[in-house]
């Protein structure tokens, strides 16, 4: 056994509905805009951007959303999310459902949206506004042999009981084959990758003391409080 000069870390898990298992978490993958955001776009000619937060930022959607340093707009985004169960290279999309899919979640995108658009501006990278701390809270993970592979249902997000996003699953402009083997193409997926999806309409800032509930269709839900800065 090789000797570590320090321990290492503890590895990211996510509970398993319905189980006493955890799912451990490898890295997680984050897709661009994947909605339609006004009714009459069209759907893009090239597949969508997509970028990474360390697993590190995965955590139990429940409880406290602690909000993070070095912002002042810092935003919510529900994402249906998918749990990769067996990883490969230049994975057909046909075959991502069968072979390679081990569950569903609902997740959040946490961003600091006024370091994205600096970033933005100066053509840097989004890793300050979307790699930080506690940025991608997510519920459990359903396994798709009980849940199978949701092509519609609802996706919704409400702070303070007002609806802020509402959207269906059938709407993303790539599918979750497509969006799977996309990245399979660039980067040799793991067992215990995440992907998240992309976002609908109607990303806003949240604040301290916000309540925060949203989730898709038979995957799940979650209701979080924005804590204080200090408090978090």
């Amino acid at each position: 056994m090789t000797d570590l000069v320090f321990p290492a870390l503890a590895p990211t898990t996510l509970p398993i509905a319905g189980s006493a298992a955890r799912f451990p978490v490898a890295r997680v993958f984050c897709i661009g805009r994947n909605y339609r955001w006004l009714p009459d776009e069209a759907r893009p000619a090239e597949m969508p951007a997509w970028f990474m937060k360390p697993a590190s930022a995965v955590f139990p959607a429940a409880g406290a959303l602690p909000y993070p340093a070095d912002t002042a707009d810092y935003c919510h985004e529900i994402e249906l999310v998918v749990a990769i169960g067996r990883g490969g290279k230049d994975i057909a999309a046909d075959d991502v459902e069968a072979r390679h899919i081990w569950g569903y979640a609902a997740g959040l995108d946490m961003t600091r949206r006024d370091l994205q658009q600096q970033a933005k501006r100066a053509g840097g990278p989004w890793e300050p506004a979307k790699a930080f701390d506690h940025s991608a809270p997510c519920t459990a993970i359903v396994p798709a042999d009980a849940c199978g592979h949701p092509r519609e249902g609802a996706l919704w997000l409400s702070v303070n009981g007002e609806d802020r996003q509402r959207a269906d699953v059938s709407g993303l402009l790539w599918s979750v084959p497509e969006l799977v083997a996309m990245l399979s193409r660039s980067v040799t997926l793991a067992p215990g990758d995440l992907v998240f999806t992309g976002t609908p309409a109607g990303v806003a800032p949240l604040g301290p003391g916000d309540v925060v509930s949203a989730g898709v269709a038979g995957i799940g839900d979650l209701t979080m409080t924005v804590a204080a800065p200090r408090a978090a």
